[in-house]
Order: structure tokens, then C-alpha cells, then sequence
């Protein structure tokens, strides 16, 4: 299994297999035909900024927009800064199971893991 950190890629946000898998998983159990995963950062938490991640069948015109196979991730243009150069991966272990995002423009990260600025 290749490390999250490993991965080097000139995309706003890429996707692991496992990522793409889960993301997959999830949008056939909508059953609602072209949604995409919409990735923002959002001013809050103790940090400054948090992530929020959901589906979406609205695509504007300026947002980002990464393909993964049949999987689109969105990412709005002021959000896209922030995030470019993630991995976002799906985790699933004996201490829980989620997505987590390995951000190379994050300076700091909260003591929960759920802000960063």
C-alpha cells in the first residue's frame, strides 16, 4: 500500500484507492445520478479553517473540478488554494474508520485533528 505522503501530484486533490473506493461506495448507496464529491475549507475550529466534504450535483463555472474514473471531486477556487497538493484517503482500523486529508499547506493542525491553519 503505497503512503499517503508518497504521493506527489500537481492536482488541487488527490484521491487513494482507498479514498476512491469508499467515495464510490457511497454515492451508488444515493442512487442519484451525477453527484460529486464537493471538498471546501470553511473558517472555523480551534485552528482557524476545517474541512467539509459532501455530495453535490451543482458544478459552477469557476470550481475545480478532478476526475478519479467515474468520481468527481469539486473544489471551489478559494477553497482549491488551500487545499492543492492534498491526498485525501479513506481509513478503516481497529481505532475507527474515516477520511483524513494529508494537506502539504497546512502550518498547523489542532490537538483533534479537526482544524488546521
Amino acid at each position: 500500500m503505497t503512503s499517503i505522503l508518497n504521493i506527489k501530484s500537481n492536482r488541487t486533490v488527490t484521491l487513494t484507492e482507498a479514498a476512491q473506493a469508499k467515495v464510490s461506495e457511497l454515492i451508488a448507496a444515493e442512487n442519484e445520478p451525477g453527484l460529486a464529491l464537493r471538498m471546501a475549507v470553511r473558517p472555523g475550529g480551534c485552528s482557524g479553517f476545517q474541512y467539509e466534504m459532501y455530495f453535490d450535483t451543482q458544478v459552477e463555472e469557476d470550481d475545480v473540478v478532478e476526475s478519479f474514473g467515474d468520481i468527481k471531486v469539486v473544489v471551489d477556487p478559494s477553497s482549491a488554494e488551500m487545499v492543492k497538493g492534498s491526498v485525501l484517503d479513506y481509513r478503516d482500523g481497529l481505532m475507527g474508520a474515516g477520511f483524513a486529508i494529508e494537506n502539504p499547506n497546512k502550518t498547523h493542525a489542532c490537538g483533534c485533528g479537526n482544524s488546521f491553519s
